[in-house]
């Protein structure tokens, strides 16, 4: 959710990370961000479980990736 509320805001995704039990926004705030991206016109609650695990995972992986760290990469792959 905090991922795709900054997307919307237009903030820079590179520079953003997930603090563990950090929480924002309304459970509401929370549905609608994942029924305006998760792809499906009208989504079932299992169809938006497996968009937002799936999501999860991946967003997850790139956090601990070094080839997706800024301070690491600096700007060798912008754009990438």
């Amino acid at each position: 959710f905090q991922y795709l509320k900054r997307f919307d805001q237009g903030y820079n995704l590179d520079t953003f990370c997930y603090e563990a039990h950090s929480v924002e926004g309304s459970p509401a705030e929370c549905l609608q961000q994942f029924l305006l991206h998760c792809g499906i016109m009208d989504p079932s609650w299992s169809e938006l479980r497996n968009f937002t695990w799936f999501l999860n995972v991946q967003l997850r992986d790139c956090e601990a990736s070094v080839f997706c760290n800024p301070d690491f990469v600096q700007d060798t792959l912008q754009g990438f």
